[in-house]
């Protein structure tokens, strides 16, 4: 793994500011279409439809998304989702939100970003699915110049969802194919996790093996180990989004003058699983705020992220729902710095691992990692090795 030099008075290992943190290169690979809108788009939107909102102004709405997925449920945040959703079933609605997202990520210093959605979701104002991709990439495609034009450098792919509680997994898996040299990058299934398993359509994972298509799978969040199991070992998963109940699968074992439980001055001893995904690598798209909503963690401070990261998993860090965490990578990186004491070195790892774990091919992630991610982190901090 990629580390930042301590030598020649560099910053590395220092507890980074604000304004560093805000021009850092960042990679964001679980991060949702359709829960990134900006809330005066989604004001504006509502209103061209006749979509009834709880809220009348950006700053009441954006407060009643927070709110209102700040459950501790899964199931409960995803209902907020029915507003978002309402107001993104045309393709100009759909082109604004992507264009917009791509603007907003930018902004945040993300040089590569992964979108991902469900275009089964988009159809009640009769367009195709294959309408519902093109008008995302027209876009994603828009963003991306009038962030150049900014001066800003950006690279986005589409990450086609099939919902989990359908049934149209091998019509999106095949949509996803058909479109994978037009902007999709890769496969996902989303929605209520528990009762809805990998197993429920287990013919797709094949399908998309036998046409070398990336598969990540959303796991390890509202449910277990069998759930990530089934993702890695039946979906053939290159990642998993979240996967943060891995922990469930690790005893940490306490040195006798420990006091908190959290094993951190003690040991680790892992299970099968958690030795099978981190023997290889597979990534997990950690989402630290949103896990605290859904109740899959307690606090920064005590998220799992950092014990994997020591432990040596695979780790990223992401966004998962901009609106509903009123969050940003910035603010994902500035909680872990201020609550559980990541340094500079700890941003860069996880930076470097999504570019590694992202979907392209491995001669893109070099040119990624090599022309923006370390020159970004040698802007601020003076050597990278």
């Amino acid at each position: 793994m990629t580390t930042l030099d301590t030598s020649a008075g560099s910053a590395a290992g220092s507890y980074p500011t604000a304004d560093t943190i805000r021009s850092l290169p960042k990679v964001v690979l679980h991060d949702h279409l359709d829960g990134g809108l900006r809330p005066q788009t989604v004001l504006e939107l509502a209103e061209q439809v006749g979509h009834a909102l709880p809220a009348a102004d950006p700053e009441s709405l954006g407060t009643w998304f927070q709110e209102a997925a700040d459950s501790g449920t899964l199931v409960r945040y995803l209902e907020t989702f029915d507003h978002t959703i309402a107001v993104m079933q045309t393709p100009d609605a759909l082109a604004r939100v992507a264009r917009e997202a791509v603007l907003d990520l930018a902004a945040d210093g993300v040089v590569y970003a992964e979108q991902r959605w469900a275009p089964e979701q988009h159809l009640a104002r009769g367009m195709s699915l294959q309408d519902t991709v093109e008008a995302v990439q027209a876009g994603i495609d828009e963003g991306i110049a009038l962030a150049a034009a900014e001066g800003r450098i950006i690279r986005v792919g589409q990450l086609v969802t099939a919902m989990r509680h359908a049934d149209r997994w091998q019509e999106i898996a095949e949509l996803a194919v058909a479109n994978r040299d037009r902007g999709v990058v890769g496969f996902d299934i989303a929605g209520a996790e528990a009762g809805f398993p990998p197993s429920r359509h287990a013919g797709i994972w094949s399908y998309l093996a036998e046409n070398d298509f990336p598969v990540t799978i959303h796991a390890g969040e509202a449910a277990g180990l069998d759930s990530i199991a089934e993702a890695v070992h039946l979906g053939h998963a290159d990642r998993i989004g979240h996967g943060v109940r891995i922990v469930e699968d690790i005893a940490f074992v306490l040195d006798s003058d420990e006091k908190d439980g959290d094993g951190a001055d003690g040991f680790a001893e892992l299970g099968h699983l958690a030795h099978w995904i981190r023997d290889h690598q597979i990534a997990l798209e950690l989402c630290p705020v949103s896990n605290l909503q859904t109740g899959a963690a307690e606090s920064i401070a005590k998220h799992p992220i950092t014990r994997l990261k020591e432990l040596d998993f695979a780790v990223t860090l992401n966004t998962d729902n901009r609106l509903m965490s009123r969050t940003s990578m910035t603010h994902e990186m500035t909680l872990l710095v201020e609550e559980a004491a990541w340094t500079i070195d700890d941003l860069a790892d996880v930076t470097l691992t999504a570019a590694w774990s992202a979907f392209m091919h491995h001669d893109e992630r070099r040119e990624l990692v090599d022309s923006l991610i370390l020159p970004g982190y040698q802007a601020v901090q003076g050597a990278v090795r």
